[in-house]
């Protein structure tokens, strides 16, 4: 149901945990709906050589979109090359399968400053996108979040606002606030009004 209310409602990708990939990959061959992924999901704290093994197989399933989690630990204990490391290693593999990656920065637990440094090292390590939030920290996207990172990866790396926006305006104002994707359980409440069920778009 997931992936044809995708196609029906134009997302641009559902968001399966991995055990799903290849299943909705099939279900969605020849849509322009993507299939997208999570890496060391929800709290970033596996090895690299873990993340990079997951991103190889979810991409080989036909993951073509890859939401790595940042880790967290790493960055906030000071160690920025450790967590720049882990980045770079996953955009790499990423990259080489043929898949956009995307970086979890889990901003609820992240002071600003710590936001623009994880922001910094996602853009350094060549990432796609910075995304706010798994929705397992405790909170999910804020408009300041989103602008603050906007402002400070630019306009050639997208952003990613994933939770918190679960109405219409909710939506209008992550974009207004400078979010070129939004991840949501409520895509088709947001485009529609009727019953949402988990979607990205």
């Amino acid at each position: 149901r997931l992936c044809d209310e995708a196609v029906e409602h134009r997302f641009m990708a559902v968001c399966v945990n991995p055990t799903w990939v290849r299943r909705c990959a099939a279900r969605l061959d020849g849509s322009d709906v993507r299939v997208c992924t999570v890496i060391g999901f929800p709290l970033g704290a596996t090895t690299t050589a873990t993340k990079v093994g997951e991103a190889v197989e979810v991409a080989e399933l036909g993951a073509t979109e890859l939401d790595m989690v940042l880790n967290v630990g790493a960055l906030r204990s000071g160690d920025r090359a450790a967590a720049g490391d882990d980045i770079a290693a996953v955009v790499a593999a990423g990259h080489g399968a043929g898949a956009l990656v995307k970086v979890i920065l889990e901003t609820v637990l992240l002071t600003d400053d710590e936001k623009v440094s994880a922001a910094r090292l996602a853009v350094a390590a060549g990432a796609d996108f910075v995304k706010t939030s798994t929705g397992f920290g405790g909170g999910g996207a804020t408009t300041h979040d989103v602008a603050l990172l906007r402002e400070t990866v630019g306009r050639d790396v997208g952003g990613k606002a994933a939770g918190g926006g679960r109405s219409r305006e909710a939506a209008q104002d992550m974009i207004v606030a400078g979010a070129s994707r939004l991840g949501t359980s409520s895509g088709i409440a947001i485009v529609t009004d009727a019953d949402a069920h988990d979607a990205d778009y």
